[in-house]
């Protein structure tokens, strides 16, 4: 159990001890700083341990955040600081020491009790040593120190006109987030999520939920009828309002983990991405095959991310990133000024809850060739409108990439030991011509795939030049202003080839084979970025190098191509499919899952626009 140390003399009437008792806090009590540091001492060195000052006044909710966050080592409010085990706690007891050195651990009277720890001055103190300390936004909500009576009762008159639980439910929904999400999900899905904390669900319960929802959904689209299809739509919308859900429980509760995130980011994916494929077995049923367009919507959709994932990575810790004066961001100021433009900016990007809105409504009234067409054709519009306004964004300014952003970058790549190899070699591309020679690569490989016949071997030869070029692009740092297209346009080398090939194999079970093995190396792609997210790392490399690396796949497949008939092909996409997806999926279960249990920070993902 926390424990919360009282400092200080009680003040009569005062009702921060039932409060920090309600948060779960073994409360005891401490009249000097050397009692505090021995209490201190005494608390279990596993459990979050807070500093109140006794005379405290202010909401509820106050104390939560600034006391039980799981994100941040060290909190503080007005008259509270908080630490997490570890760092924190240590951090925390240096600070209390030197205070004993500067009092001279000398007695105090009971008159001076109350002031002999300057909970405060604790918090400042640990800010001067460099250590950082997260300060909640309180907004309308109290958090104090009365000095006197008199400011006492004003503050006791803040804390009762203002509602902490009509604060802390608004504060449970994300303050930027979709047009369909803020006013067709939100207004109520805020009220779910606090009837689940009220019965005791986390917010991984509610996305294992969401989860089965929409595989049931996947599983009703399969059906191929048209009360299946209204089924599934509903089903699907229902699974996003649990998606909603569970973010809205994490920040209502303060439940963040780092196993949380992950599952929350991981199962969006699982779950878009097997309804595809359920649409795509559906329209079989009905005698038309979709699985061209059900796996060319996974490949732009994942490229999309991609865009995104390396545009913020490669512009994180970059100061001009986030004080951009270049046109391009004054323009996109001036709109952002302008009520309506914001939604609407907002909108045609298609961010999560109008996509799958989409998704669900032409599910029900449609057919899914239609679905899966009108997908296309906005996620290529949103698409090609980020993607245009990010390139402008970098070519109007300067880039100072840091290491971390340049490594990531590199991670984001999935450049394998055919590159790495390649990479050895004494030339280097000059810095502005790596994104040129990772654009010109993948137009000409899948130009040739589209143009030549299944099986050439020209089509061998050229993917044998795109590793080469895949090589020599990432065997420098990725610094250019334009580098951060680099692991975007491999995603698309790599997922276009194969969906290329297998449409012209032209035999049963082609396409759904490159739909499965598409899927597992995407799951490894979006895996990645989660580590990085969540200050992790890249996945090992042994795991990179094991599963080949973009362009070791991509010449991988080529070649079985040329080498084997189509029937035979379907085989060897099958089997690789299914090692990819055991290789990269045991991997991550076992790092996630280890992660959790050894304490990571806890982490909380409020998701990507797309």
């Amino acid at each position: 159990m926390p424990t919360a140390i009282l400092t200080g003399q009680p003040v009569p009437g005062s009702s921060i001890e039932g409060d920090l008792r309600s948060l779960g806090f073994d409360v005891r009590s401490a009249t000097d700083v050397a009692g505090t540091e021995t209490l201190l001492a005494e608390a279990a060195c596993d459990e979050r341990v807070a500093v109140v000052d006794a005379r405290f006044v202010g909401h509820l909710h106050a104390l939560r955040l600034g006391l039980t966050d799981p994100r941040f080592p060290l909190a503080a409010l007005p008259g509270a600081v908080s630490a997490r085990p570890g760092a924190g706690r240590t951090a925390l007891t240096r600070v209390l020491a030197r205070e004993i050195s500067a009092s001279g651990d000398a007695p105090t009277s009971p008159g001076k009790a109350a002031s002999a720890v300057p909970v405060d001055s604790l918090a400042l103190a640990l800010e001067a040593d460099g250590i950082g300390v997260h300060r909640p936004e309180l907004g309308s909500l109290t958090a104090t120190v009365p000095a006197d009576p008199q400011a006492r009762n004003e503050a006791r008159q803040a804390v009762a006109s203002v509602d902490d639980e009509a604060v802390r439910l608004k504060s449970a929904v994300k303050s930027r987030d979709g047009f369909f999400t803020t006013f067709c999900v939100s207004p109520y899905s805020r009220y779910l999520a606090r009837w689940c904390a009220r019965r005791g669900l986390t917010p991984n319960q509610v996305t294992t939920a969401s989860l089965l929802t929409a595989l049931i959904a996947a599983g009703c689209a399969a059906t191929g009828t048209r009360g299946g299809y209204v089924t599934a739509g509903v089903l699907l919308l229902l699974s996003f309002v649990l998606d909603c859900t569970d973010g809205q429980l994490a920040r209502y509760s303060l439940q963040y983990s780092t196993l949380g995130a992950w599952l929350d980011a991981t199962f969006d994916r699982a779950k878009e991405y097997a309804y595809y494929a359920g649409l795509a077995l559906g329209a079989a049923r009905g005698g038309d095959d979709v699985w061209a367009l059900a796996l060319g919507a996974m490949v732009l959709q994942t490229c999309r991310h991609v865009v995104d994932f390396s545009f913020n990575e490669a512009n994180a810790g970059d100061t001009d990133a986030t004080a951009n004066t270049s046109p391009t961001a004054a323009l996109s100021d001036r709109l952002d000024s302008v009520g309506w433009t914001v939604w609407v900016r907002r909108m045609i990007v298609l961010p999560i809850g109008e996509r799958w809105a989409l998704i669900a409504v032409l599910t029900a009234v449609t057919t899914p060739r239609i679905t899966f067409t009108v997908l296309l054709i906005g996620c290529g519009f949103a698409a090609a409108y980020t993607t245009a306004g990010r390139v402008l964004r970098s070519l109007t300014r300067k880039v100072q990439r840091t290491d971390r952003a340049t490594r990531a970058l590199a991670d984001l790549a999935d450049s394998g030991p055919l590159a790495e190899l390649i990479g050895r070699a004494p030339l280097r591309l000059p810095a502005g011509s790596r994104c040129l020679v990772a654009l010109g690569g993948t137009a000409v490989l899948l130009f040739t795939a589209w143009v030549w016949s299944y099986g050439s071997w020209l089509l061998v030869a050229v993917a044998v030049l795109y590793v080469l070029g895949s090589g020599g692009a990432v065997a420098a740092p990725l610094s250019g202003r334009l580098d951060w297209l680099v692991p975007p346009l491999f995603r698309a080398g790599e997922y276009g080839t194969v969906l290329i090939l297998a449409g012209k194999a032209e035999v049963n079970g082609a396409l759904p084979a490159a739909f499965g093995l598409v899927a597992a190396v995407a799951y490894h792609h979006y895996d990645t970025v989660y580590r990085i997210r969540g200050n992790a790392g890249a996945p090992p490399r042994w795991l990179v190098r094991a599963s080949g690396g973009h362009e070791g796949r991509t010449l991988m497949v080529v070649v079985l191509a040329a080498l084997l008939s189509a029937s035979q092909f379907v085989v060897a996409l099958t089997v690789l499919a299914v090692a990819v997806a055991l290789l990269v999926l045991v991997e991550s279960i076992r790092y996630w899952v280890a992660a959790h249990q050894g304490g990571a920070p806890a982490v909380h993902d409020e998701g990507e626009p797309a």
